[in-house]
């Protein structure tokens, strides 16, 4: 991925509830193994949210309102509110990015979201260019300001995170396409409509993808989830993301 010419599987998704892509997420990265061909993941979101892996989900009062409909990411960061955004997940073996520390990999990896964002003519940086940006967290993903957001036109849009194994890079992230209504509208953030650029799902996925292939010049395949790989998600979803049997 760095200077090689990588084969990448390309899962494209449909709309899902917060569970299922997460418990998708957790089985592409549970199967992988350091021969396998990387993937970049591409989906979407019923009305829903996230949290990250150390946030306690009974501790949000909103969570009544989603009619059960959240679930744990497996990284870090704060609450991620769903169903007006497009993600991504990409599941890396570690030898691709050999050499690079987690913070530069980010930088790394995430040049392709830079890449969607200038295709839509905005202008997207790194917060830690820019000097007005005083870096600062908070418990909501969208609020806070960390070295490796992505600032587009001096607004914080969309978030990113990773998670490391012996044998992958796991890194997803969310782009806001269109505003909420409702009472949270403050956490979701930077929304590509606040731009005045309209986007349904189908077209941002296109561009996702074609940013993805432009920045790293790699060979995409089209696939969807092995059997291997469909099994542990339902195994995942009983097991792991069925939060009432807790």
């Amino acid at each position: 991925m760095k200077d090689i010419k990588s084969k990448f599987r390309v899962i494209n998704s449909s709309k899902a509830s917060a569970k299922i892509n997460m418990a998708t997420d957790d089985a592409l990265l549970s199967c992988f193994e350091k021969n396998n061909l990387p993937i970049l993941r591409v989906y979407y979101w019923d009305k829903s949210f996230t949290v990250g892996i150390s946030q306690d989900v009974n501790t949000y009062s909103f969570k009544e309102e989603y009619n059960e409909n959240f679930a744990k990411r497996i990284t870090g960061g704060g609450v991620l509110f769903h169903g007006h955004d497009i993600s991504y997940s990409l599941v890396i073996p570690t030898t691709l990015l050999e050499g690079l520390n987690i913070k530069e990999s980010y930088e790394f990896i995430c040049r392709f979201i830079i890449n969607f964002y200038r295709k839509l003519n905005l202008d997207a940086r790194y917060a830690k260019d820019i000097e007005e940006i005083n870096l600062s967290k908070s418990e909501f993903c969208q609020v806070g300001f960390e070295a490796y957001d992505i600032i587009a036109n001096g607004k914080k849009i969309g978030g990113n995170a990773q998670r490391r194994t012996k044998k992958a890079i796991f890194q997803h992230g969310s782009i806001p396409l269109k505003n909420l209504s409702g009472k949270y509208d403050e956490k979701i953030g930077t929304t590509l409509k606040d731009f005045n650029i309209n986007l349904e799902y189908e077209k941002a996925s296109v561009l996702l993808i074609e940013a993805f292939n432009e920045t790293f010049n790699v060979e995409l395949i089209q696939s969807e989830l092995t059997e291997e790989e469909n099994i542990k998600k339902n195994e995942l979803l009983k097991d792991k993301y069925d939060y009432s049997r807790k």
